[in-house]
């Protein structure tokens, strides 16, 4: 039996979902208090995007923003749900020329992440990861040629399609993972850096056999700072 790319997308997800919920279903022996906290937080994004054939690209950077709640039930453990908008895309090259092309995608991002904790009542390091689902709100180019009259970008194999190729899916899923600090003050109040990689599983652009790009999935790195309060 052949495992398509779509099979094993399907399949990773839900390992990470269930890896996701495994904190919250155990019952620890010994038992801990709760922590509840909201926060919000922002930062800068880094995207490219994988386009099947191939196009030459640089990273685009982008802003994010967004609202966190987490809720802790047993030590080292808990869970996050965040509400983000995120800016990702991609930042094409032209070797030898002064074109350029760049696509900003605009998303809401809504991850269901795993938080694993380790450190003390004052700091303490962290790993996030789990799956993520968003939905496009925004899709703007910017470039300095006419994208339907296009000119000679000495390169006769370049992809050229995607310029004006209109988004297929605006719905993406993928999964994220991240490392970060949290410094804790006055038990209540405390601030948060961290570094995401997202990798996108759906495809913007059609993918059948019938479409012309077989793949065009994102992929980011976001650095953000954050405030959390708790409430438990």
């Amino acid at each position: 039996m052949t495992i398509t790319h779509r099979d094993r997308s399907k399949i990773l997800i839900m390992l990470v979902i269930m890896l996701t919920a495994l904190p919250l279903c155990g019952n620890a022996q010994t038992h801990y208090e709760s922590n509840i906290s909201i926060g919000a937080k922002a930062g800068t994004t880094l995207s490219l995007m994988t386009l099947k054939p191939t196009v030459p690209q640089s990273i685009l950077p982008g802003v994010m923003a967004g609202l966190s709640f987490r809720y802790i039930e047993e030590k080292h453990f808990g869970f996050i749900v965040e509400l983000n908008m995120m800016q990702r895309g991609w930042k094409e090259t032209f070797e030898g020329t002064e074109y350029a092309y760049q696509r900003q995608l605009t998303y809401v991002h809504i991850p269901f992440l795993t938080h694993i904790y380790f450190g003390s009542n004052k700091f303490r390091g962290f790993f996030n990861a789990g799956p993520e689902v968003c939905w496009m709100i925004g899709d703007s180019h910017t470039q300095n040629f006419d994208i339907y009259n296009q000119p000679d970008f000495n390169d006769a194999y370049r992809e050229t399609e995607q310029f004006d190729m209109e988004v297929k899916s605006k719905f993406d899923y993928g999964i994220s993972a991240g490392l970060g600090m949290e410094f804790i003050l006055k038990n209540k109040h405390s601030f948060i850096l961290e570094g995401r990689y997202y990798f996108g599983i759906g495809n913007i652009f059609g993918s059948s056999k019938a479409d012309h790009f077989a793949a065009s999935r994102g992929m980011s790195i976001s650095v953000s700072l954050g405030y959390m309060f708790r409430l438990k």
